[in-house]
Formats: structure tokens, C-alpha cells, sequence
């Protein structure tokens, strides 16, 4: 199975290289690689009321791109403006579940948002939860009851920060079986 992780607008390098190698660990059975593409933000998602952007038509904008790149399976797009879905009046990301596309906004997971001091480790790790759980959906897994799983629903940034990267135990062997079945209809 390959992930590709798309850039949407300009995305730091480290953050895409920290992205690929937490996918390629929480998702051992899949190929995480950086496509060359960059997706300009797509304009027509902004809601000026708001100033935030609407996932769902960034969504919509990667799965232009999954049906042409046929390579990949799966397509986790990283982006860098606030986004929201109705009725919420933000999210750190969505996905089609199931589905091939997701996406992430790395504009709240900075320590910076919240008036605190920049924390690359910090910002890195919030990044890495949301990717991981983002792509869960992805592969069927809904909402965990755990706050510690990475599938838990982040209603804040300290829910967030509370969480592990990691499945719990209930959603682990959940993502095997979804995984080694993904492995066998690629065969």
C-alpha cells in the first residue's frame, strides 16, 4: 500500500520528513512518500465570514489528485491555513471514511496559536497525532472512547496533547486486520 502526503501551499520540509517517517511507523504494512505536487490552497474554500477555509472542498481537491495519481492508495494532504466543516467552528483535520484522501491543518497545532512560546517538539508531535488519526478514518476506524489512542476525538488542543500517537489496544489489532487485508486485495 503507498500513502502520499501532498503538500498544500508551502509546507516546511522537516514537517513533511517527520510526517513520512511517523506514517511509515504507525503504518508499517504502507509506503509513505512526499508527492512532488504542491496544491496551491484552493481559493474558492475560503469563507471570508469565517476566515478559515472549508475541508471539505480541500478534500475534494485531493481526490483530484488521487485519481491521478494512480500509484497511490491513500493521500494525506498537509495544509497551513485554519480550517472548519460545518457545524464545528474548526478542525484539526478530516477524512473521507472510509475513504483514500485526508487532510491535516497545522495552523492550531502550533504552540504560537494558543499565545504560548514556539515548540518545534511540541508542534512536531501534536502534527503526528493528527496525521495518524486522520489517516485511521481513512481505513474505517471511527472515534476511540480511549483519550490516550490517537483515534480519540480532539475537541481541543489539550485533548491533543493528552493523547498518544499510537492505537490502543483495541484500535491496534483493528488497524492490522484492516491493513493485512488492504496487503491481500493488492496482491
Amino acid at each position: 500500500m503507498k500513502i502520499g502526503i501532498l503538500r498544500i501551499g508551502q509546507i516546511d520540509s522537516k514537517v513533511l520528513d517527520w510526517v513520512s517517517e511517523t506514517l511509515n511507523i504507525s503504518f508499517p504494512k504502507a509506503a509513505c512518500t512526499v508527492i512532488s505536487e504542491i496544491l496551491p490552497t484552493p481559493e474558492e474554500a475560503f469563507d471570508k465570514r469565517r476566515k478559515q477555509y472549508m475541508s471539505n472542498t480541500i478534500l475534494s481537491r485531493i481526490q483530484e489528485v488521487v485519481d491521478r495519481e494512480k500509484a497511490m492508495e491513500l493521500i494525506l494532504g498537509i495544509v497551513d491555513v485554519d480550517i472548519f466543516v460545518p457545524p464545528l467552528s474548526f478542525v484539526f483535520g478530516q477524512a473521507k471514511y472510509p475513504g483514500k484522501v485526508a487532510v491535516i491543518s497545522l495552523h492550531r497545532l502550533r504552540p504560537e496559536f494558543y499565545g504560548r512560546n514556539p515548540n518545534a517538539e511540541l508542534f512536531m508531535e501534536r502534527t503526528a497525532k493528527e496525521a495518524v488519526h486522520e489517516l485511521g478514518h481513512t481505513f474505517g476506524l471511527a472515534h476511540c472512547e480511549n483519550p490516550y489512542c490517537v483515534m480519540y476525538f480532539s475537541n481541543s488542543i489539550f485533548e491533543t496533547d493528552r493523547k498518544q500517537s499510537i492505537f490502543c489496544s483495541k484500535c491496534q489489532p483493528k488497524i492490522e486486520k484492516i491493513m493485512e487485508s488492504a496487503g491481500k486485495d493488492l496482491e
